[in-house]
């Protein structure tokens, strides 16, 4: 039985029958869009035309790993989407300790914008 307290998955509930629950498919089921993208970048760049900072790509792995994660509560037998998630969360954490061997204040303060653990 789904989670009914999660909105997202409520919105995706359709009953057929009382007491029988279906998923249903949604239309825009879109990973990272472009322009999400290009926000994220702006928002989290240290400079100008900064692009690739470890800032940067954190806050974009992120973002991609709260959309697989919402996607995994909906498919929770998609195995290849759970071993990208695995992934994505280890290049994060590698990132995340570069930044601290590098300078410890801009990781607290990304760690801290992310709401992320430390």
């Amino acid at each position: 039985m789904p989670d009914t307290n999660n909105p997202d998955i409520m919105r995706l509930l359709l009953v057929i029958r009382p007491g029988h629950i279906c998923l249903a498919r949604r239309k825009n089921n879109k990973m990272l869009t472009t322009k999400e993208k290009e926000t994220l970048i702006k928002k989290f760049q240290t400079h100008k035309d900064d692009t690739g900072s470890p800032e940067v790509q954190v806050a974009v792995l992120s973002r991609e790993i709260e959309l697989v994660q919402k996607h995994l509560l909906i498919h929770k037998k998609d195995n290849h989407s759970r071993r990208g998630l695995l992934k994505m969360v280890g290049n994060r954490r590698r990132l995340m300790r570069y930044l601290k061997g590098e300078d410890e204040k801009r990781y607290l303060k990304l760690a801290e914008r992310l709401k992320l653990k430390v």
